[in-house]
């Protein structure tokens, strides 16, 4: 999986260097359209792209077999009979998945920057904003990018860590995450749904374009942490009040 997500900005990179960008629509610069002028923007249009279907996946596999995996094939029993108690063991599992998802997250941030800088010229970032920051600043930003998407998959893999406690067929709780994450998708790009968007977990995981303005958006992509806490902390209580009354047979 992470193969595949370090795969996607090379394509992206390699697509845009022979083929070139789009056209800036009604004169507004926008990611995509900077790339070939600035190679830090492929770190930033990669995520956008990644953070619709790909990341989300990868994370769902992950998270949704931590649980419902270990029971489908009987370890869960033997994790539960030394001593260690159900909370810490769920925790541990949260953890694992919180990892994976910094993981992934840098590593296409890397991958994007490294195919940016050898495809195409870099230099001060031009915000969508129409003001100029340093390159070492803009690297700093793509850290903040970095964190803000990583908390956005960590509050998807809380989804998926419930659902692994209501099943021991791990495909299960990996589909259904990916079909709520879908659906969310749908549901927010219905304009008479509009009113539903704030609610949607996948509605803020692209404001991490905050950090392209001048000054940082900090308002909504604070508001977008808040949301990204309140999923955490409501299915990660679904998750422990399960698992801690779940029978384990298997």
């Amino acid at each position: 999986m992470l193969g595949v997500l370090v795969l996607v900005p090379v394509l992206l990179g390699v697509a845009l260097r022979t083929f070139g960008g789009p056209e800036a629509s009604d004169g507004a610069p926008g990611i995509f359209t900077q790339i070939t002028g600035n190679g830090l923007f492929l770190t930033f249009a990669a995520l956008s792209i990644l953070v619709q279907l790909l990341l989300p996946v990868s994370v769902a596999v992950v998270a949704g077999d931590s649980i419902a995996g270990e029971a489908g094939i009987g370890t869960l029993r033997y994790l539960l009979s030394v001593p260690v108690g159900r909370t810490r063991l769920l925790l541990v599992k949260y953890a694992n998945a919180v990892v994976f998802c910094l993981v992934a997250v840098t590593a296409v941030a890397l991958s994007s920057l490294l195919t940016g800088l050898l495809l195409f010229p870099a230099g001060p970032i031009t915000l969508l904003s129409g003001g100029t920051i340093p390159m070492a600043e803009g690297l700093l930003r793509i850290g903040l990018v970095v964190l803000y998407v990583t908390a956005g998959m960590a509050a998807l893999a809380a989804i998926s860590l419930a659902l692994s406690t209501l099943t021991e067929v791990a495909i299960g709780a990996i589909a259904t995450t990916v079909v709520l994450v879908i659906v969310a998708q749908v549901l927010g790009a219905v304009p008479q749904l509009a009113g539903l968007r704030p609610y949607l977990l996948s509605s803020w995981w692209n404001d991490f374009d905050g950090v392209l303005r001048d000054p940082v958006a900090t308002e909504v992509m604070g508001q977008g942490l808040l949301v990204f806490a309140a999923y955490t902390v409501i299915f990660g209580s679904i998750a422990w009040a399960r698992f801690n009354g779940k029978d384990i047979s298997g």
